[in-house]
């Protein structure tokens, strides 16, 4: 096993299309990072680079403390699953599995019988043992893909790399493989990059999140610190389901205390608010996830006023709801409340927020999250 280290790795097509920008990570022996984002965000690039599929523009890449910005992909002792598993349709699940040992059967010293004890004891890990003998077109989606996870445990690398490997799949057989590979990194205890775009699939999956934008790490932490401390609005607006509601205001003062105002309404701030808000410069924005609004007043003792809703869409969720509504001033938020709760579309209600839960950034879209105290500028 082995540590993978990317120390200022840049990566700029022609044109001066900057891909990724000067990304520096330490992914420990053992660990399961996730990079997560939008699309062209750069993270399938930065593990194509990794990988040796694509050059380093600058920058150091090492794996296991070995330097690996000039060797092959077959030199780097890495290997990687693919979104479309990369199957070779007139080889047999067996055959495909066993496809690249034989390869470098002398390189490695492999007998015919190590072969055969690799494939079958990978076969038995996934649960594949009986598809052994067919071929990928007789094969379901879930498992083609577990003969592609296959494929590379085979190999015994350093390293594992998984580039959206879900996507293909639908939604109930993307959770059950998720939580397959997480068992399997856990029972392998192989480091490990996973890329996807999905951020529920890198809360659940990933020891580390790295939230990327623009070819730039916005965010680097523990799943549970990215939910509850971003360290900007893009973080913050990325990860969460459905997305944190952000309400345009400004702070204000009278006899010494802060609040936040909008649209007429006025919540006042305390701890970690108050001191952020202190350092801003009167326009400020609050993010509230949607568990923040509640129907009745927290029993915190802050007694904060109501806020007049209109409601414009309700889901159901099972034993919740999420609840879509818009402010006095037409700003849309929504909130997620009990199932029970009689709130139906087109009513107006008296929602309360929770601001021991709420969140104040500065303006713009990598505003900083001025409420936890983060250092840094918008994250570029």
């Amino acid at each position: 096993m082995a540590q993978v280290t990317l120390t200022d790795v840049t990566k700029v097509y022609p044109g001066g299309v900057m891909a990724v920008d000067r990304i520096t990570l330490a992914i420990e022996d053992r660990q399961l990072i996730v990079l997560v984002g939008p699309s062209g965000c750069g993270k399938s690039t930065t593990l194509r680079m990794v990988a040796g599929l694509e050059d380093l523009t600058s920058g150091t890449i090492s794996i296991a403390g070995r330097v690996v910005n000039d060797a092959p992909p077959k030199d780097r002792d890495i290997a990687m699953v693919f979104q479309n598993y990369a199957l070779y349709p007139h080889m047999t699940v067996y055959k495909n599995m066993a496809f690249s040992l034989k390869l470098r059967r002398r390189e490695l010293g492999l007998s015919k019988a190590d072969i055969d004890r690799k494939v079958r004891g990978a076969a038995a890990l996934l649960g594949i043992e009986e598809l052994l003998e067919r071929k990928p077109k007789a094969l379901s989606g879930g498992q083609r893909q577990r003969v592609a996870v296959g494929r590379a445990i085979v190999r015994e690398p350093k390293a594992f790399l998984f580039d959206e490997p879900l996507s293909n799949l639908d939604a109930k057989l993307r959770v059950e493989m998720r939580s397959e590979i997480k068992r399997l990194q856990r029972r392998l205890a192989t480091t490990t990059i996973y890329v996807t775009h999905d951020q529920e699939e890198a809360m659940t999956l990933g020891d580390r999140v790295v939230v990327m934008k623009d070819g730039v790490v916005q965010q680097d932490a523990p799943p549970l610190e990215i939910y509850e401390r971003p360290v900007n609005r893009f973080v913050a607006s990325f990860v969460g389901t459905p997305p944190m509601s952000f309400v345009d205001g400004r702070i204000s003062g009278r006899n010494g205390d802060l609040a936040f105002e909008h649209g007429g309404l006025r919540w006042p701030l305390a701890g970690p608010l108050a001191a952020g808000a202190a350092h801003g410069d009167g326009g400020m924005v609050m993010g509230i996830r949607p568990d923040a609004f509640v129907l009745r007043p927290p029993d915190d003792g802050s007694r904060p006023a109501p806020v007049r809703m209109k409601v414009t869409l309700v889901e159901p969720l099972g034993d919740r709801k999420d609840v879509y509504m818009t402010t006095s001033g037409g700003v849309p938020v929504v909130g997620r409340v009990d199932s029970r709760e009689r709130v139906r579309e087109g009513d107006e209600i008296d929602m309360f927020v929770d601001m021991q839960r709420v969140h104040l950034f500065e303006p713009g879209e990598y505003g900083r999250n001025v409420s936890i105290g983060a250092t840094g500028s918008d994250g570029r």
